[in-house]
């Protein structure tokens, strides 16, 4: 008998060079142990230290326990990976060690000098530490392949399927890349890959108490010239929990975090200053003293106080555009007192936003988990500036309990708590999520809230139900949300009250053949209903039914395409325009009419999306709606252009350009005149001079216009909008607003908490948009921070 193995040159020389590489350099020692994928794995525990370079040339090294033999999750799950990776770990008293080879035959590593918690745009692994093996939440230590870090926490999740909206689908899980760690990291380039170290201290880590315990790991490896993510442990794209298909670390012994003991002192100082009529006045420049200490009481309970906590932003938020003015924007916590811990207070609905004290004088926190029982609670005194009073410190008071039942579910209770002089608003919620048969997910909430706001006194409530399939071929989701219009959440989000959402969403996937240009299609039907509060349960129609088309394909290289038709009506909404009137022609003059606006408006929408594959050097992204949309401004029919377009440039592995531009364009069907147009560019630059060292500028120019307006869809009269000045009505005449916000900053960051900040930032405006000759500056300032963590 004879075997012939036939392989084409060059390929087939290729291939057997790469087999030949991999064998060679990853090949285990007698004392190894080598794991395949999904496997319980007894890791060896040594005590020793080493250095963590990057290089893998320490002979305990050959003793590690290997991870191997990865396959594909995204975007299609069960095929080996095109591109071998090994996983080295091994264990001592006070830390936990790997070392990752991974191999890159088809193409250039994608690896820059980034800033921490940026490497999206890079060639990454991450390790997944599921330290209480319970399947619910991972901590997440990510680096690429130079060692720059990514670090956060996963929550549990099934996959979510692609719409139109987000150009070919997205993962089945999301990271949080709130939290900071503590932890060593080292990586080079090599001939066939590149190679990571890392060395993550028990300090840094929560764990279980017991003596002897498990731990669940799972590897996430990105490759950026495929787009593909690879998983050690295989995980399943129809399975409604991404955790629970984790390997498990066995057998781990005498874990030592020694004193968890962290001190935070901050110096902060900034002059502001503005335009007034004798010239400029500038305030400030005492500097700021401020700290925090983190105290671990268990390896799983800690508590962190603070004391008048330093500002968050050196620079403004980016600017989002709005859709619906009856939905407020979202922004998100910076702080990072705050977000120490901060997954601890997550929840369906967010009712806990730590955001609400803006200006704390002090604060303390718990956070952990006992006994499978998610622990967190939060109290801090805000600045009497932020009292609605006027004259009393608000008092915030947060807590959140969560407590695992069974072997992936979930149920939980929170209670806020603001406390303004007389004044009081308290929320009281249950919520839970129920997994089961592998592909069902059930998500609910319920919470009430009671306010005192001067005599008045209300309580309202809010509810939540969604059923999930997360099949691999086919799965759907099922939604229901209501919000009482008295419903408030002083100390959480909730961008609208006074609405019932209703949804139902079927989606089907298909997968392509190996090595074709077509690797998934995802199609699904979104249809959705918007009703006010009271007249859902009166049973009469939605106010703002939806049916969305979604349609998204992953091609081959990473590129991603989406499309989306919507068709929808709104229903007029009076609460928006209770200032406004009309002026209204008669035989004498004119006459001021109230405004009640047409019924009902009727779109036709038309969504595009395209997201590039990550080039070497660059990477891009896009959005385009066009169609027939409502004109909020004057409650009419529009043709509507909006753009998103965003850009990454890195010319080097030190610089960093990102481009964006958003374009909101209300077009008149009857004159095709422009009601109202937005745009917003803005430039981003980073020059990372070391790892721990970059030079950041920011520029965004926010330039608006609204015409006159008039009534465009009945009597094309001038529209009057009521003012409190003038205690009258007065024609709604042409606007515009033009500004440029600009922002420097030298950053040293060589470790989470000890930092170096510098910067300026200034504000300008101009009567033109975009001429860029007649800019006045109206704000400014300087500001400086410097923080050092002290780690007993």
């Amino acid at each position: 008998m004879s075997l012939t193995l036939s392989l084409q040159p060059p390929v087939g020389t290729a291939v057997l060079f790469l087999l030949a590489v991999f064998h060679a350099s990853a090949v285990p020692s007698a004392a190894q142990v080598d794991v395949a994928a999904g496997r319980e794995v007894r890791i060896p525990r040594v005590d020793t230290q080493i250095e963590v370079d990057g290089v893998l040339d320490e002979p305990i090294w050959q003793r590690a326990a290997v991870l191997r033999g990865f396959s594909q999750y995204l975007p299609v799950d069960g095929r080996p990976a095109e591109d071998p990776t090994a996983v080295l770990v091994w264990y001592s008293p006070t830390a936990i060690y790997f070392g990752i080879r991974s191999y890159e035959a088809h193409s250039g590593v994608r690896a820059t000098l980034a800033d921490r918690d940026k490497i999206g745009d890079d060639d990454y692994i991450q390790i997944l530490l599921d330290t209480f093996n319970d399947h619910r939440e991972a901590f997440v230590f990510g680096v690429n392949p130079l060692g720059i870090q990514a670090d956060g926490t996963l929550r549990d999740a099934a996959r979510r399927g692609g719409s139109g909206f987000s150009a070919g689908g997205s993962g089945g899980y999301s990271i949080d890349l709130s939290p900071d760690f503590v932890y060593q990291s080292s990586g080079r380039l090599t001939d066939d890959g590149y190679e990571v170290e890392i060395r993550i201290p028990f300090k840094s880590l929560r764990y279980q108490s017991a003596r002897e315990q498990n731990w669940g790991i799972n590897v996430i490896r990105k490759v950026q010239h495929s787009g593909y993510e690879d998983t050690w442990s295989p995980v399943l794209q129809g399975s409604a929990s991404f955790l629970s298909h984790n390997g498990t670390l066995v057998g781990l012994t005498e874990l030592n975090r020694g004193i968890v003991l962290d001190l935070n002192p901050v110096t902060t100082s900034r002059i502001t200053g503005e335009r007034s009529v004798t010239g400029w006045d500038y305030e400030g420049g005492e500097p700021e003293l401020s700290g925090s200490v983190r105290w671990g009481i268990t390896n799983n309970l800690t508590v962190t106080g603070t004391a008048n906590p330093d500002f968050s932003q050196v620079e403004a938020d980016v600017a989002q555009v709005q859709f619906n003015p009856q939905s407020a924007v979202f922004f998100a916590e910076k702080r990072p007192f705050f977000l120490e811990g901060i997954q601890y207070f997550a929840m369906p609905n967010r009712l806990i936003h730590t955001r609400r004290l803006a200006n704390p004088v002090a604060a303390v926190k718990l956070t952990g988990k006992v006994s499978g029982t998610s622990v967190a609670l939060l109290s801090g005194v805000d600045a009497v500036s932020m009292s609605f009073t006027g004259t009393d410190n608000p008092i915030y008071n947060f807590m959140r309990l969560r407590k695992d039942v069974g072997r992936e579910s979930t149920l939980g209770m929170a209670y806020t708590d603001k406390i303004d002089g007389d004044n009081y608003n308290r929320v009281v919620s249950a919520d839970g999520r129920l997994v089961f048969a592998s592909q069902y997910s059930v998500t609910f909430q319920g919470a009430a809230s009671f306010t005192r706001r001067a005599d008045a006194r209300t309580a309202a409530p809010l509810w939540q139900l969604s059923v999930n399939k997360a099949g691999r071929t086919f799965g759907f989701s099922y939604s229901m949300r209501g919000i009482h219009p008295d419903f408030r959440a002083e100390g959480g989000f909730i961008s609208r009250a006074n609405i019932v959402n209703v949804s139902f969403s079927p989606r089907i996937t298909v997968f392509g053949r190996p090595g074709t240009s077509l690797e998934s299609w995802t199609g699904s039907i979104r249809l959705s209903g918007r009703w006010n509060y009271d007249r859902f349960f009166d049973g009469k129609t939605p106010n703002d039914p939806k049916l969305h088309f979604n349609s998204a394909f992953r091609l081959r290289g990473g590129w991603r395409v989406g499309t989306s038709l919507l068709l929808e009506s709104f229903k007029y909404p009076p609460e928006l325009y209770t200032d406004y009137a009309i002026e209204s022609a008669t035989a004498t003059g004119t006459d001021t009419i109230p405004f009640t606006g047409t019924d009902r408006l009727y779109n036709l929408d038309l969504v595009m999306s395209v997201t590039t594959p990550q080039f070497q050097r660059f990477s891009g992204s896009s959005r385009i709606i066009l169609g027939r949309d409502e004109n909020f401004f004057e409650w009419a029919p529009a043709n509507v252009f909006f753009v998103t377009v965003n850009a990454n440039w890195r010319p080097t592995k030190q610089l960093r350009i990102n481009a964006r531009y958003n374009h909101q364009q209300y077009i008149r069907p009857s004159d095709w005149s422009t009601a109202g147009i937005r745009r917003i560019p803005r430039l981003q630059m980073e020059y990372q001079l070391s790892r721990a060292i970059f030079v950041r500028f920011v520029g965004q120019y926010d330039g608006e216009f609204r015409d006159s307006l008039r009534d465009d869809s009945r009597t094309n009269d001038p529209i009057l909008i009521f003012s409190p000045a003038a205690d009258a009505f007065v024609r709604a005449g042409r606007e515009v607003e033009n500004d440029l916000r600009v922002d420097w900053l030298f950053s040293y960051q060589p470790t989470p908490g000890t930092v170096f900040f510098a910067g300026y930032g200034s504000s300008l405006e101009e009567p033109e948009s975009f001429r860029f000759n007649r800019l006045r500056r109206v704000a400014d300032g300087f500001f400086f921070k410097l923080s050092y963590l002290f780690r007993m």
